[in-house]
């Protein structure tokens, strides 16, 4: 485990942001996925990541924060309205990528013809 955190920066965090979250890092919340959230005095913000690092993961209320466009920390007791969908990771690349239904059906009309 601490040759993962020493020489894999995409295992959840360098060794670098392990010693800031240890030394410097106020915990201050996690979300749904379950990436943490830490604050420094200096008002620095970061995320450790659950898992892999993708910058997708995290959700727009807590990337409002994150970013200092937002001081208030996000809560997960907000009722959201039935037509607002849970956030989702980027899919590209993976089985649930949007694939168009003319691509699918190989179904591509040229608006041109090619020079013979």
């Amino acid at each position: 485990m601490a040759f993962k955190i020493i020489f894999t920066w995409w295992n959840k965090q360098t060794f670098g942001t392990f010693l800031k979250t240890l030394f410097f890092g106020k915990y201050v919340g996690s979300d749904e996925l379950g990436n943490k959230y830490y604050k420094s005095k200096k008002d620095e913000r970061w995320v450790v990541y659950s898992g892999n690092i993708e910058a997708t993961k995290i959700s727009s209320d807590w990337y409002l924060w994150i970013h200092h466009t937002i001081d208030k920390i996000p809560d997960e007791k907000i009722t959201k309205f039935k037509w607002q969908k849970n956030h989702l990771e980027n899919q590209t690349g993976t089985k649930n990528s949007y694939v168009s239904t003319k691509i699918r059906k190989n179904v591509i009309k040229k608006k041109y013809e090619t020079w013979k």
